[in-house]
């Protein structure tokens, strides 16, 4: 299986602060990668880095055979990379229908001019992102609501509208920020296997996440971070059996296991 993503050497710097230090990593096809660790670890900064929020000090990202570290978020959606937050971007007032829409404008060319003249150009991409829309309600199953205000949503049907807008884009590598966060069980266990639906579509996903139940149960392959550097990284049964990740993560506290 080839490398979709690769990260290199990757190092981050604030001020005096090392948060990463020479990270390196790939992320396969059509695999989905899990990234764990304990508070501290240096995650969100890594995840930041390769959903291009900020550049690295030192290193390399690349997507596709195609060097990415110093483009800027709105570069690299167009590449094939979406993501989700921990803190949901929706809008509220918005409907569900209208919230996925709205992600599908980066998949249009035709200008301002072209839509207020109603040009066929400009109708037809006005089509494509209405069905588009609608394709991917119905796989989050939430078409039955497309017409309610997101602000109505409970939370749980929130992360699902903020997954649909990420796959209208037709990402190649979807990027999941605590996509559990706040979920209960019934709703995570669910989450887990749209996730895996979504793997078995061919999408490759990274994921940083502290629900290690469903870490385990969906990842391909775990990096773990401790102190800003990988301490292991291998299958879930492998990372389970690591004596580092024991002694750093998975036997820490409860209170150590906060968000990143």
């Amino acid at each position: 299986m080839s490398s979709l993503l690769e990260v290199k050497n990757v190092t981050k710097r604030f001020g005096g602060v090392v948060a990463n230090r020479n990270v390196t990593f790939d992320i396969e096809e059509g695999k989905i990668t899990g990234l764990i660790g304990p508070n501290g670890a240096g995650k969100s900064t890594l995840f930041n880095m390769v959903s291009a929020v900020f550049p690295p000090t030192e290193g390399e990202i690349w997507f596709h055979n195609e060097r990415i570290d110093s483009y800027p978020s709105y570069k690299i959606a167009p590449l094939g990379i979406s993501r989700t937050f921990q803190n949901l971007q929706v809008f509220k007032n918005m409907t569900v229908l209208e919230n996925v829409m709205v992600g599908l404008h980066t998949r249009t060319s035709s200008g301002i001019v072209a839509a207020a003249l109603r040009l066929p150009i400009s109708k037809k991409e006005e089509d494509f992102i209405y069905k588009t829309s609608v394709e991917m309600l119905k796989f989050v199953e939430l078409e039955d609501i497309c017409d309610l205000e997101a602000g109505k949503l409970s939370l749980g049907k929130l992360r699902l509208l903020e997954l649909a807008r990420a796959l209208a884009t037709s990402p190649k590598l979807l990027l999941f920020d605590e996509i559990a966060a706040g979920l209960n069980h019934q709703e995570t266990l669910e989450m887990s296997n749209l996730i895996l639906k979504i793997r078995d579509l061919g999408i490759s996903i990274f994921i940083v996440e502290h629900d290690m139940d469903l870490v385990m149960r969906i990842c391909d392959k775990i990096i773990v971070l401790d102190q800003g550097e990988k301490i292991a990284e291998g299958t879930p049964k492998e990372v389970q059996n690591n004596p580092r990740v024991i002694e750093a993560y998975l036997g820490a506290d409860e209170e150590q296991e906060g968000s990143a």
